[in-house]
């Protein structure tokens, strides 16, 4: 047996300290190297991980030591990061999207398969005890055949809260390609992958101002539609409908709520990794919880990667996975633009379900 697969993290943004808690309380996974336009940053990143050290992109992408690239760029950089790391003979685990268009995101899938490397990416949330159940509800029939779904996310706008929200409203932003991943690659899980769609999209503002933070005041320019609602066709027959918005205050629709002939189920938010599931029979009364029966419990950010490292290929988080889901969100606003229903060039195999799985079992 070798030794924890060795990481070599770009971008250590907000996002960056779940992946690093995940990956300490990991022994198969390490970070080696670190690496972000502030240097200062990766340097005070590295001195708290144990054997990082903070380089340049360059030098981590040509250090021998880093086996995967984690790219945690902005979406704008996610494609010239993986082809970097690609190019240099190593596997890539990325933040969503995958890339800012389908042909990108071939191109990388391409390159690496090439290159004979691994490509992973988030989001991995779906691998958690929350959505994994329910899935394993709809494979057991518990719901009887799997007829439709509905999956709902709504906020006033990120720069509400978030200090530097520009690249939420840039390519590669908006609410369907940042919050969208979670939704549709849950869908995918529990329905199967997506052959067309119909999609709606709005823009409410040309500009939004930010709340908060040293910039707070400051104007920024919306480039991309703030609004999109969506009709999904699944090859299994099941029929589900997407709403994601930066232009609404609050929901007190469940993040995703599943439907068959038998039954109906409430999933929880597929933006965390656990939550409660609950089932409402034919013949019930109501609704019950339904108690944990499969996932990574107690997992966090990363554990796309680990369960990658662990099957020694892409495994459930796969970049086949992400292009197809990249395929959905691009065909919804391109079925927008032309006015018309817009079926998928991409296919994908469900993921296999995760058993239960208990921390202590994962992070060996």
């Amino acid at each position: 047996m070798g030794g924890p697969h060795s990481v070599g993290i770009v971008g250590l943004g907000v996002i960056s300290r779940q992946y690093l808690d995940l990956f300490a309380a990991s022994s198969s996974v390490r970070v080696a190297a670190v690496a972000d336009l502030d240097s200062e940053r990766a340097a005070q990143v590295a001195a708290a991980v144990p054997g990082a050290r903070a380089l340049s992109v360059n030098e981590l992408m040509a250090d021998p030591e880093v086996e995967t690239v984690l790219n945690l760029t902005v979406p704008a950089a996610h494609a010239d990061i993986a082809h970097a790391a690609i190019a240099a003979g190593k596997s890539v685990h990325g933040e969503k999207p995958l890339a800012l268009h389908v042909a990108d995101g071939r191109a990388i899938l391409d390159a690496a398969s090439a290159a004979g490397v691994r490509v992973t990416s988030a989001p991995d949330t779906v691998l958690g005890t929350g959505i994994q159940t329910a899935r394993r509800l709809v494979d057991d029939g518990v719901i009887g055949r799997p007829m439709a779904a509905s999956a709902t996310w709504v906020s006033p706008g990120h720069e509400l809260w978030h200090p530097a929200p520009g690249f939420y409203y840039a390519p590669g932003g908006g609410p369907l390609f940042d919050m969208g991943p979670y939704y549709l690659t849950s869908l995918v899980h529990l329905l199967g992958p997506i052959v067309a769609v119909t999609g709606a999209a709005r823009r409410a503002r040309a500009e939004r101002t930010i709340a908060t933070g040293p910039r707070a005041g400051e104007r920024i320019e919306v480039e991309v539609d703030t609004h999109v609602s969506g009709l999904l066709e699944h090859a299994g027959g099941a029929v589900s409908t997407i709403v994601t918005s930066f232009d609404a205050v609050a929901t007190t629709s469940p993040p995703i709520e599943v439907h068959g002939d038998r039954g109906s189920l409430v999933v929880p938010d597929p933006n965390m990794f656990d939550g409660e599931v609950r089932l409402n029979e034919l013949g019930d009364d109501g609704w019950r919880a339904v108690l944990a029966s499969a996932g990574y419990e107690g997992s966090g950010r990363g554990i796309g990667l680990i369960d990658a490292v662990a099957a020694g290929g892409p495994g459930r988080a796969s970049g086949a996975l992400a292009l197809h889901v990249l395929d959905a969100m691009e065909s919804l606003l391109r079925s927008s633009a032309e006015g018309r229903r817009v079926t998928l060039d991409t296919a994908v195999e469900r993921p296999p379900l995760v058993p239960l799985t208990p921390a202590a079992q994962w992070s060996r």
